[in-house]
Formats: structure tokens, C-alpha cells, sequence
């Protein structure tokens, strides 16, 4: 069994920028610490990318806040992140919304030649954590998935707790 790790949107704006919080600075240095146990093994990330257009988005007119702008700063992955995942030769994937389809369809022809267990972490447990976990599970509704609850923060406590319920519910394991 092929073990992937999965980092989801560990990026300046989601942390300390235009949507940062404390819960997700608390966070960096696990997440980190988690990359490094996956040297040597299977490790992606995705990184939420917005246009300049983001305002005339749905996305946008739902949650106001330009965002994750590619090529800005706020774009960028942590640089803790992006060092661990350099070391790892990781994978990413640019994603327009808060699941990733790509990432999808490439576990799942990961999947098609061996078994895999998958495990994720990041940013934000009930926005992108949630939705990628669900959208993995309904295309890989037989592989392991799991999410890491110290390596995850929501955008406030009680989100990340509702959105890892969530997930337990729908036969994603919480560890």
C-alpha cells in the first residue's frame, strides 16, 4: 500500500494574510513536521489561485475578500511549507474553488494501478479540507481516506470541529 500525503493550501493568505488566523499560525510547524515524516513517499499539495476578476467571481461575491491572487504574495505557500515540500519533490496542483478535480482524477489513476491510503491536512478544515476529503471519497469511495485534526485549522474552532464531524459522518477517519 502507497501511503499519500495530501497538503491543502498552506498559503500566506489563508494564514497570516487577508484570511488568516491564529488557529492556522498555530499550525505551521505541524504541518511541517508531517511533510518531513513523508520524506520518501507520495506527497501533493493544492494552492487556492484566484484572477484578478476574483470580485466577479461566485466566489467572490460570497466571501468579498481577494484572496490567494496568483502571483501575489498572499498566493505563495508558506515558506516552511514550500521548503518541506520541495524536499519532497511534491506535486501541485492549482485549484480555482475549494475542491480540486485534477487532484481527484490523479489519485484516482494512482489508485487504478495500486492501493492507496490517503491522508490530509491544512487549510481551511471547513472549506477546502472538507471539500476535497468528500469529493475523494465519492471518486475512491474504497480507499482509506483520513484527515490529521492537528494538522488542520478552520476558520473558527467551532467550523473545523462541525466540518471534521462531517467528515467522520461520511466514512472519512479522523485521526
Amino acid at each position: 500500500m502507497k501511503n499519500v500525503l495530501v497538503v491543502i493550501d498552506m498559503q500566506n493568505d489563508f494564514i497570516d494574510g487577508a484570511l488568516g488566523t491564529k488557529e492556522a499560525q498555530n499550525i505551521v510547524s505541524s504541518v511541517a513536521e508531517r511533510i518531513r515524516e513523508y520524506a520518501g513517499g507520495v506527497v501533493i499539495a493544492t494552492k487556492d489561485t484566484h484572477g484578478d476578476d476574483y470580485m466577479n467571481t461566485s466566489e467572490g461575491r460570497h466571501l468579498p475578500v481577494p484572496h490567494c491572487i496568483k502571483g501575489t504574495k498572499g498566493w505563495e505557500l508558506r515558506e516552511e511549507i514550500a521548503g518541506e515540500l520541495e524536499k519532497t519533490e511534491a506535486k501541485i496542483f492549482e485549484k480555482p474553488t475549494f475542491g480540486s478535480e485534477q487532484l481527484a482524477e490523479y489519485l484516482y489513476e494512482m489508485a487504478q494501478k495500486e492501493e492507496i491510503q490517503i491522508e490530509l491536512i491544512g487549510l481551511c478544515t471547513d472549506i477546502c479540507v472538507v471539500s476535497n476529503a468528500l469529493l475523494l471519497k465519492a471518486k475512491l469511495p474504497e480507499t482509506d481516506i483520513k484527515v490529521n485534526a492537528k494538522c488542520c485549522a478552520g476558520v473558527t474552532p467551532e467550523s473545523h470541529q462541525a466540518a471534521l464531524l462531517t467528515m467522520k459522518m461520511c466514512q472519512v477517519e479522523i485521526i
